[in-house]
């Protein structure tokens, strides 16, 4: 007997839809990865002895100011991040390039935002010594491991459609205020100077 490769396979059942519950393990690991991110940078600000200046780049008056335009074109980025994640999710009409637009703008953001981040906590650490500085010395920590839960839950399988939206708009809007805290406080008090 011989089968035809051909033949219609109507005859054969589909697999059974598999009704199983993600475990918690998918939710929890980003979470408690997330937290241990956000801890351990704000230890390591509040231990580590501030040296005053971590870096400088040519062309720009202080490291208030460097900080200050990376932190801006990092909010740039997100913005564009933001931006293209409303044309995936089809809230906004977009090309279909948009998903690559999204990765690379993501990619840019971080990877400006790093040595902010890097100066913040070993030229200044943790500081509470005012509201301002409070909040931004916290939502710095809490960025990063946000942005640390988001890159995990990326990788994750059937997760439910609200999720990536929520951790991605926690991203953003800590992104928004650590840049209201810190980059425009710098421009309103020393003025837009490179």
């Amino acid at each position: 007997m011989t089968a035809d490769p051909n033949a219609a396979t109507q005859g054969f059942p589909s697999p059974p839809p598999d009704h199983h519950r993600p475990s918690a393990a998918r939710y929890l690991v980003p979470a408690l990865v997330a937290a241990a991110v956000a801890v351990a940078l704000g230890v390591y600000g509040k231990v580590h002895d501030p040296a005053g200046t971590a870096f400088n780049l040519a062309g720009f008056s202080s490291t208030g100011a460097v900080k200050s335009w990376l932190a801006t074109v990092a909010v740039f980025f997100a913005l564009v991040q933001f931006t293209s994640a409303l044309m995936m999710y089809g809230k906004l009409p977009g090309p279909g390039w948009s998903s690559t637009l999204h990765r690379w703008s993501g990619r840019a953001a971080f990877l400006v935002a790093v040595p902010v981040a890097v100066h913040c906590l070993y030229a200044l650490g943790y500081q509470t010594y005012e509201t301002r500085v409070f909040w931004h010395s916290l939502l710095g920590c809490f960025f990063f491991g946000a942005f640390s839960a988001k890159m995990l839950l990326l990788r994750s399988e059937r997760l439910p459609n609200w999720l990536l939206p929520v951790v991605g708009g926690l991203v953003f809007a800590a992104l928004t205020i650590i840049w209201l805290t810190s980059a425009l406080w710098f421009f309103r008090t020393f003025g837009v100077t490179t």
